[in-house]
């Protein structure tokens, strides 16, 4: 199960109830990386208890969070290798796939309280590409353990580089989703030295502001003794409002915003001037219909202030583009680790 000892080797489950399981499933994968407590909704969570560190509300609450996290994780590939990775800040857990291998593997950081099963619908068409690490964050929901404060952007770019420097391999293709692109984009502008390739998908707090309206209606879904339904809500309404309802990857991000209590400050939105310092080739991909953001100013400002960047822009999509359009965003990545 995904919850065992570093160095497990998870099967594959059978090929037609994966079969059977993927169609159940895409009716709301499509909800994937797009859950973001943000704002006054983060500052909620962090009230639950006065520990300075991310956690669990009770046993029973995170025996309920594995249970759905197993459940997910069913429709990711074959586990080649798991890691818990020591940091200053905690215990990071990894997985490795094996796919068509190349120089640098690529490595994907999921959106908040979604973990390494968001990535089902992406995985098979980005081992076509190569080798693929996932992390779970650290300080959210999923297998990854916080033991120290985090409370600066400068913690968040220290634990993340201290993982990578633990891989085998000196550099990574990082992709980042959400809050993953956030942590991905702010590692790279202030700890480079592992990145080969950097795409952010739909970040957020990278090329504008959260917009007001897309704050307030998080508040609600903060809340872990409001109703499951204002949670769901709320997520539906960041998918473009796609079904999110009896969905497993939905299901298990619930599951983790009604039980984990989280201790991280928001994000601060990261500057021109910092964006501008990204030397690496980088792929930003944009939402149009996007909540998480303006479009039009996220476009302008990565078109504005990336020096070695391609924008990408899917007008039609919402902020879980990653589970509405997986084959052409893999199409865009190849390009970019391939060149």
């Amino acid at each position: 199960m995904p919850h065992t000892e570093p160095g497990a080797v998870h099967a594959r489950p059978d090929a037609a109830v994966r079969s059977s399981r993927r169609r159940f499933r895409r009716r709301g994968l499509r909800i994937a990386a797009v859950v973001v407590v943000v704002g006054v909704g983060a500052a909620a969570i962090g009230l639950r208890s006065p520990s300075p560190v991310g956690h669990w509300d009770s046993a029973a609450g995170q025996d309920a969070y594995l249970a759905a996290y197993d459940e997910a994780f069913q429709d990711m590939p074959e586990v080649a290798a798991d890691l818990d990775i020591r940091t200053d800040f905690g215990v990071v857990r990894v997985y490795r796939f094996d796919g068509a291998g190349g120089s640098a593997p690529m490595l994907l950081l999921p959106g908040r309280a979604s973990a390494t099963p968001v990535w089902a619908d992406n995985m098979s068409s980005l081992l076509e590409i190569g080798d693929v690490y996932t992390i779970d964050l650290l300080g959210e929901p999923g297998m990854s353990v916080q033991a120290r404060p985090i409370t600066s952007a400068e913690d968040e770019a220290a634990w993340l580089d201290q993982t990578l420097s633990a891989l085998p391999e000196q550099q990574v293709n990082l992709v980042g989703l959400s809050i993953g692109g956030w942590t991905a984009a702010n590692l790279a502008v202030r700890r480079p030295e592992h990145v080969e390739t950097l795409t952010l998908i739909d970040p957020v707090y990278t090329f504008d502001d959260m917009p007001l309206e897309t704050v307030a209606r998080s508040i609600p879904a903060s809340v872990p003794w409001f109703p499951k339904s204002w949670r769901d809500g709320f997520n539906s309404y960041t998918a473009g409002g796609a079904p999110v309802e009896d969905v497993p990857v939905a299901d298990m991000i619930e599951t983790g915003m009604r039980h984990y209590a989280l201790k991280k400050p928001q994000p601060a939105r990261l500057t021109e001037d910092q964006l501008g310092k990204l030397e690496m080739p980088v792929l930003a991909i944009i939402a149009g219909q996007s909540v998480m953001h303006d479009s039009t100013t996220a476009i302008a400002t990565a078109e504005r202030a990336l020096p070695n960047a391609t924008v990408s822009v899917y007008d039609d999509a919402s902020h879980a583009i990653s589970g509405e359009r997986p084959e052409e965003i893999a199409a865009e990545i190849a390009e970019i680790v391939e060149s």
